[in-house]
């Protein structure tokens, strides 16, 4: 049998860790010269995806 894939969309934004998956901020990849500096330095780093959307990247990243 062929082995099951995982959804490459979500493999490249999506970072598993032991308390959930990592994920970046949205509005942050270009045309960031309209944007405030203060804008940009909250949109930095990295934060958990939330607990209701855990089952869905589950099922892309095939850890189920």
């Amino acid at each position: 049998m062929a082995k099951i894939k995982v959804h490459s969309g979500a493999a490249k934004r999506f970072k598993k860790t032991a308390s959930g998956y990592k994920r970046k901020s949205a509005h942050k990849s270009h045309i960031l010269t309209k944007m405030t500096t203060k804008r940009k330095r909250q949109l930095r780093g990295t934060s958990l995806v939330h607990q209701s959307d855990k089952v869905l990247i589950d099922r892309m990243m095939r850890t189920v």
